[in-house]
């Protein structure tokens, strides 16, 4: 499962690519290699919560509804790169990142009503992606 998680994260930047020489970085924007690290990072705790909710039992309409919101959280997250950098539509990313960010949200409250160590592992996950629309954001304008 955690390979599977890493592997779909990745597909998006391996078939897009990552180009940031069309916009102007803001000042608070990272060091390159830090995206690869914390992203791995961040799929793994992703993939970890995932198995955890998944193990408490699929017949659960808890367990489901989680794992549905988890499907539609991943979803956005890959269809963020080629929006943003596909496309580069910082425009459209920021539609695609915010609507990532109230899944995120939901999908925690989805987790914590089958595990709190579930949902606490997305923490830092919202937690990168609230820094990411401000990235986003400062590339917008």
């Amino acid at each position: 499962m955690i390979v599977g998680v890493n592997v779909i994260g990745a597909l998006p930047a391996v078939f897009v690519g990552s180009d940031t020489g069309w916009f102007d970085r803001p000042w608070f924007y990272p060091p390159e290699v830090l995206f690869s690290i914390v992203w791995t990072l961040l799929f793994t705790l992703m993939a970890i919560a995932l198995f955890i909710v998944w193990e408490r039992g699929t017949p659960r309409a808890a367990v489901n509804s989680a794992i549905g919101l988890f499907a539609l959280q991943l979803f956005l997250n890959v269809a963020w790169t080629p929006a943003f950098f596909g496309l580069q539509s910082p425009a459209l990313g920021l539609v695609v990142i915010a609507a990532l960010w109230l899944v995120i949200v939901a999908t925690i409250v989805a987790f914590a009503r089958v595990s709190r160590v579930a949902a606490a592992l997305l923490v830092p996950y919202l937690l990168w992606v609230s820094y990411a629309i401000a990235i986003n954001y400062a590339i917008y304008t």
